[in-house]
């Protein structure tokens, strides 16, 4: 953290569908945190993440679950910036705003996955965005590289070492389909939500018509 009163505030935005969040999520977060030293970690989930094929689930139960996911962590904040804004979610408007209505001198990051870093030339203004964020990538141990395009290879990044993880989101919402267990995926707060509220469970058929 920084601690000189003048030093801009470092402030690390986390987007994502979070659809659920788990641990794998809080995990880059936190290394995130710690090794750049960030004064804040803003969530934010997606409103209409336009390049997701499938349907998400409703936005306010996915804010929900950050938020119960996030609790008691310092320095992690919900920000629902894109469930607030309508039409499709693109990072770059999001930062523009955010950098708008930032009271003082911030330095700001984004932080991502691999996956997320190789596809950014996809994004909706990305070069742009390559000039208002320093990104932030996950990088596990042994992880096959890819090299970026050359544009993206020369942009700000800052590494953030990550443990190995085989967890994901699509995965978790098969297993509950399933009616196995995730408990060891989500934190506590995120499993009870998802039982107390039904979701990702397969839809019950209606019956015939007497």
């Amino acid at each position: 953290m920084n601690e000189s009163p003048h030093a801009p505030r470092r402030i690390g935005l986390f987007g994502g569908t979070f659809d659920p969040v788990h641990d794998t999520h809080l995990a880059l977060a936190a290394t995130a945190q710690t090794q750049l030293q960030l004064d804040e970690v803003r969530w934010i989930p997606a409103g209409q993440p336009w390049q997701k094929q499938r349907t998400v689930t409703p936005a306010h139960h996915r804010a929900a679950m950050v938020r119960a996911a996030i609790a008691g962590h310092p320095g992690f904040v919900l920000d629902a910036i894109e469930l607030d804004r309508p039409g499709p979610s693109y990072t770059l408007e999001t930062v523009r705003a955010l950098q708008a209505s930032a009271a003082a001198p911030c330095q700001w990051f984004l932080l991502l996955g691999q996956d997320q870093y190789l596809g950014l030339p996809t994004w909706h203004g990305w070069q742009e965005l390559l000039q208002r964020v320093t990104l932030a990538v996950a990088r596990r141990p042994g992880e096959r590289r890819a090299e970026p395009a050359p544009a993206l290879a020369a942009a700000a990044c800052c590494p953030v070492a990550l443990a190995l993880s085989d967890v994901s989101s699509s995965a978790i919402r098969d297993r509950v389909a399933a009616g196995l267990a995730i408990d060891s995926l989500v934190p506590a707060a995120v499993a009870r939500y998802i039982e107390e509220h039904g979701l990702y469970r397969p839809a019950v058929p209606s019956p015939p018509n007497s």
